[in-house]
């Protein structure tokens, strides 16, 4: 048997290892988890009313308080995080597989198809992201789906440069001309070999980018511009702390602990990603 102790397997094993990306992996998780069970998880129906019960501070029946309706606080932002979840994965993720498919196609395509996605990039990317929300937000109306579509269009320039650049230093690596002198198609390029080689910095920039999102969306549901009330969000029930501020302070701290904690989590595990995606650990060193 060799002597050698085994270093861990694959990116999983690299990632759990370090403690800031075994941490942010498991405030994800837990994080995802309260999404997909809140349901199960969540108390008290986040839409029932209960006005004799109104503002009331942390108890046993109510670990978070009461809103001003008399709606269970914790509820309300398990549920919360499921609208975060949900909009955050969804906008990111769209954005991702459309910046890969442009940005793989403007470094791998001809000059001019090249030239033509970066101008149109470039104009979306000049756009100021706030700016263009509310002007497609005013245009369009407040909404779940606008705000998916807002976040959409505002990332996608990014990814899409990224993945240019990824393809644009590979199209010309020695094991893809092996590949056109045997003959493989220019579809076998992209997806058996160009595609696994940038999609693991891509992974590391959507997972540093959830978090933006969740801001993103908690702020303009804050400001009654995405997701509208009653349904549960952490900007709508962060904006009832604050308009009860002075009468229950601890509902707007409740509502931002878990905007705080998701942050963290992705951002920990984003840096986590980027070391254990890091192409010199592969080797194991010497």
């Amino acid at each position: 048997m060799d002597g050698a102790r085994p270093r861990p397997r694959g990116a999983l094993g690299r990632l759990m290892s370090e403690p800031m990306g075994a941490t942010g992996a498991v405030l994800v998780a837990l994080f995802v988890a309260v999404a997909l069970f809140a349901p199960l998880i969540a108390p008290y129906d986040p839409l029932a009313l209960d006005i004799p019960a109104k503002l009331q501070g942390p108890s046993l029946a109510h670990p978070a308080g009461t809103d001003q309706l008399g709606r269970d606080t914790l509820s309300r932002l398990i549920h919360g995080a499921r609208t975060a979840l949900a909009i955050a994965l969804g906008a990111t993720g769209a954005a991702g597989v459309i910046g890969l498919a442009l940005g793989m196609a403007a470094g791998y395509g001809p000059r001019w198809l090249d030239g033509a996605l970066m101008l149109v990039l470039d104009s979306l990317a000049s756009l100021p992201m706030i700016m263009f929300a509310l002007a497609v937000i005013t245009v369009l109306g407040p909404s779940a789906g606008t705000l998916v579509l807002v976040i959409i269009l505002v990332s996608i320039s990014g990814y899409a440069r990224l993945v240019r650049a990824q393809t644009l230093g590979l199209k010309n690596a020695e094991f893809i001309q092996a590949e056109r002198t045997m003959g493989a198609s220019s579809l076998r390029i992209l997806f058996r070999h160009l595609m696994p080689n940038v999609v693991g910095p891509l992974l590391i920039v959507l997972s540093m980018d959830v978090p933006v999102v969740i801001m993103l969306e908690a702020g303009l549901s804050y400001l009654n511009l995405g997701i509208r009330p009653p349904v549960p969000s952490w900007g709508n029930i962060l904006y009832d702390g604050y308009s009860s501020l002075r009468q229950q302070p601890a509902l707007v701290i409740a509502a931002g602990v878990p905007l705080v904690l998701s942050t963290i989590g992705f951002t920990f595990l984003g840096e986590g990603l980027r070391d254990a995606l890091d192409p010199r650990l592969k080797g194991g060193g010497p």
